[in-house]
Order: structure tokens, then C-alpha cells, then sequence
């Protein structure tokens, strides 16, 4: 079983990104499960999503503690919260970050997905939406296909500029 944490600010798309790469990993072949986390909702607070992707069913349903790979939409959040928890060493982190960043003893990847986001006008509320893009880095990486990827957001998101912004981060991300 394949386990990812998500870390990510209310508004930042990390909860429906968790469901979207789920949804790209079952277009995969894989069974996937797709479970949020958080408190009291509100724009900007602390929210964790985790994804579990496998070959056969998924009986587990709860939160990720040693996961394979973690996202991190939020790179604020390396200073206010224990986003490597539980990550073994050389574990994969998916940041969203202009500048590549080093995390001793893991494998960082490095993506500007809210320029990205930016660059295509998916803001709202003054918030760039940051969901469909990880999921062109999730492609690169090899977690889903890019072909899965973008008729799952396709199949959720009519404007194509969504499509647009996982096929940007897709050919960002060196992998």
C-alpha cells in the first residue's frame, strides 16, 4: 500500500486534491481511498488529507502515520507543524516552492504551484487554488499517470485552465 499526507492551509484545494488523486489512481487500475482531517473549517487553518492507493481493497480507514509521501501545499507549515512525521528517511516530499529546498535525510520535489496558479487566474477569495495542480506533480513523480490525473480533473472541474495547471506542474517538476 502506497500512503500520502497532505498538509495544507483551508482554501488551498488539499482536501479535493486528496480526492482527485484518488480518483486518478482507480482510473489507474489501483483502489484508492481519499480521508480528510480537520477541525473546525476555516480559510487558512491547518488541514491534513491522506490518500492510500493499492493493488486490492483498502480496509484501513484512518489517518496516515508512516506515510510513503507528503505534500505540502503550505511551505509555512515546515515551521509551524511536523510535516515529516512518520516519514521514513529518503522519503519523497512534494513541496510547493519556487526555489528548490533541502530537508536533511529526505528527497524533497520542488514545484511553484501557486504561481502556477496564479499564472492561469485560479484564485478564489484572493486564494490560489493549489489542487489540481500537485496532481501534475504527483504525475511526474509517478504516483498517478498524467493521463489519469487529467480526466479525473476533467470529470470534477469543467474550466480548463484546472487541466492546464496539472499539465504546468507536470513539466516543472524534475523528477
Amino acid at each position: 500500500m502506497f500512503e500520502i499526507r497532505i498538509h495544507s492551509r483551508g482554501g488551498q484545494g488539499g482536501v479535493t486534491a486528496a480526492r482527485l488523486i484518488a480518483l486518478a489512481a482507480f482510473y489507474d487500475g489501483k483502489q484508492a481511498t481519499a480521508t480528510p482531517f480537520y477541525g473546525a473549517e476555516r480559510r487558512g487553518a491547518p488541514i491534513v488529507a491522506f490518500v492510500r492507493i493499492c493493488d486490492t481493497a483498502i480496509r484501513t480507514c484512518c489517518q496516515v502515520k508512516e506515510p510513503d509521501l507528503v505534500v505540502v501545499l503550505d511551505p509555512t507549515l515546515l515551521s509551524t507543524v511536523n510535516v515529516l512525521k512518520g516519514l521514513a528517511p529518503g522519503g519523497t516530499v512534494l513541496l510547493n516552492s519556487p526555489h528548490p529546498v533541502a530537508l536533511d535525510g529526505f528527497r524533497v520535489v520542488t514545484a511553484d504551484l501557486t504561481g502556477i496558479a496564479l499564472v492561469l487566474d485560479l484564485v478564489i477569495a484572493g486564494s490560489p487554488l493549489l489542487d489540481t495542480s500537485v496532481l501534475g506533480g504527483l504525475a511526474k513523480i509517478g504516483v498517478i499517470t498524467l493521463d489519469s490525473a487529467k480526466r479525473a480533473i476533467a470529470e470534477n472541474f469543467t474550466d480548463p485552465r484546472n487541466v492546464a495547471a496539472a499539465e504546468k506542474a507536470y513539466a516543472e517538476v524534475a523528477a
